[in-house]
């Protein structure tokens, strides 16, 4: 069974006199430890793609199972509980909060999930230690560089062991050494077998994905492999 199954999804929004049918027959599977590219320009339907994918929006029509379970059959409490426990999110703008330090950063997803004080320090030094950032743990977003701060939001993705990582265009804001950092994470991240679904109009991002699929006008029109499931760039076939 797929991790992730999509199944002729179709997303439209009404915008009065007009619809938008952003996402038009999607069928995707992601399997358990798949390392994913989802590419296409802007206004292909990634973006839209993926906030179902995260369970930030809802199907018009369609099924989206994740992990076997109809997300449409959840209510909003389940969805949050699923968005919280299942799914890692890192995003272009990185999303810290500036008056928060980077440790606060990477406990907010304890805090909402409910674990008590010492195990969600614990938790979230080590998701620092992972990114590399052990000796920044006390700084605040202002003073840490971009690549830094993108390596705070992917420790704060990891510190609830999600069955997923969705990153939305994780290096757009980001110099080429970052980037080279922050693809180098995932690829690690790939290699233990995490399951990561990549975001991204940047075909350098792309190529670290063991497998590309590609959108326009809402279709899914190629899917290739690069690599065997469960391998990532610089890895053995």
């Amino acid at each position: 069974m797929a991790l992730i199954d999509l199944r002729d999804i179709y997303k439209v929004y009404d915008m009065g006199a007009e619809k938008d049918n952003a996402l038009n027959g999607v069928d995707l599977e992601v399997e358990r430890g798949e390392y994913v590219a989802i590419m296409g320009s802007s206004g292909s339907g990634k973006s839209t793609l993926m906030n179902l994918l995260g369970c930030l929006d809802i199907a018009s029509d369609g099924q989206y199972l994740l992990g076997g379970v109809d997300v449409s059959s959840l209510d909003d409490r389940q969805l949050a509980k699923v968005r919280n426990k299942q799914i890692g999110f890192v995003f272009q703008s990185f999303n810290l909060i500036p008056r928060m330090t980077a440790l606060a950063n990477v406990e907010l997803p304890l805090i909402y999930g409910g674990v008590k004080s010492a195990e969600r320090r614990r938790l979230a030094l080590e998701a620092l230690d992972m990114v590399g950032l052990a000796d920044r743990v006390d700084h605040r977003p202002q003073a840490l560089s971009g690549g830094q701060q993108q390596r705070v939001a992917i420790a704060r993705a990891l510190v609830t062991s999600p069955t997923i990582v969705l990153a939305d265009e994780p290096t757009g804001n980001l110099d080429s050494q970052s980037t080279d950092d922050v693809l180098s994470i995932l690829d690690s991240l790939s290699r233990v077998g995490r399951t990561i679904v990549v975001i991204t109009h940047e075909d350098n991002v792309g190529e670290h994905a063991a497998r590309v699929v590609s959108i326009r006008d809402g279709r899914l029109v190629s899917d290739r492999r690069n690599r065997p499931l469960g391998t990532a760039k610089g890895a053995a076939a």
